[in-house]
């Protein structure tokens, strides 16, 4: 004989344990992230917090269609059990009219609806939970494509806040009067290296010692015998001549 069944009531509590993450999962894939962000103190904070709190809810959803499996995969069971009740008491049922005991074949029939109203009962409910595991199958991919568009906020964000706090120092460094005397020592070390050239090309124009070189004082004696000669050619043009007076 086959034992019955306790009644599904018993075995499964549905609707109930899953509502409240249904709700969460809703509030959480409507959410605007935009809103959120704009309204906090510190985007980066709020951006990780929206973060954990859809990774906790997408591994509570997983959770929840596990354990719904779990109870789809029991209900189908109890379900094959009620069919072979219901054959065990059809069976029981003819053995007691065949002996005429009428009595015992209705009662046996009683049994045996008992079994196929508790059938149809758990087939309702297995299909309750087909519904709920199709929900929790497009929430799970509603949560991953938010968590994929907020994981991606978060890293423009931090390039943001990067780049936000580089400018500061930038321009923290290009007011800081350190930087002004670095520059204004950079001036002098130029003046420096301009005067140390200048006096370098000076010291090309002679050899260092004061005196004209061999060249210069040939070129030297060259322009003064010219020089001589036109002074006498001017001398004899003015009739002064060329001879020096006697004493």
């Amino acid at each position: 004989m086959i034992d019955q069944p306790s009644s599904p009531k018993d075995t499964f509590n549905l609707g109930a344990p899953f509502m409240g993450i249904f709700s969460r999962t809703r509030d959480i894939i409507a959410a605007n992230f935009n809103d959120m962000l704009d309204q906090a103190d510190d985007p980066q904070k709020m951006i990780r917090m929206i973060i954990l709190e859809m990774e906790e809810t997408l591994v509570e959803v997983r959770a929840s269609a596990a354990r719904t499996i779990a109870d789809q995969k029991e209900m189908h069971r109890h379900t094959v059990k009620l069919d072979r009740l219901q054959a065990d008491w059809s069976d029981k049922a003819q053995l007691a009219l065949s002996k005429d005991r009428e009595d015992l074949a209705r009662a046996a029939l009683v049994e045996k609806k008992k079994a196929a109203d508790m059938s149809e009962q758990l087939k309702q409910e297995i299909a309750v939970l087909d519904d709920a595991l199709r929900a929790y199958e497009q929430d799970i991919q509603k949560l991953q494509g938010r968590l994929r568009e907020a994981r991606s906020r978060q890293t423009a964000i931090a390039a943001r806040l990067e780049s936000a706090e580089n400018r500061v120092k930038l321009r923290s460094l290009m007011t800081n009067e350190r930087v002004d005397d670095a520059l204004a020592r950079f001036d002098q070390l130029e003046r420096r290296v301009d005067y140390a050239e200048g006096r370098a090309d000076a010291l090309q124009i002679a050899d260092g010692t004061g005196k004209p070189s061999l060249a210069d004082e040939i070129n030297a004696l060259a322009g003064a015998d010219k020089v001589d000669e036109e002074l006498e050619e001017m001398k004899r043009a003015l009739g002064m001549g060329g001879d020096k007076k006697e004493g």
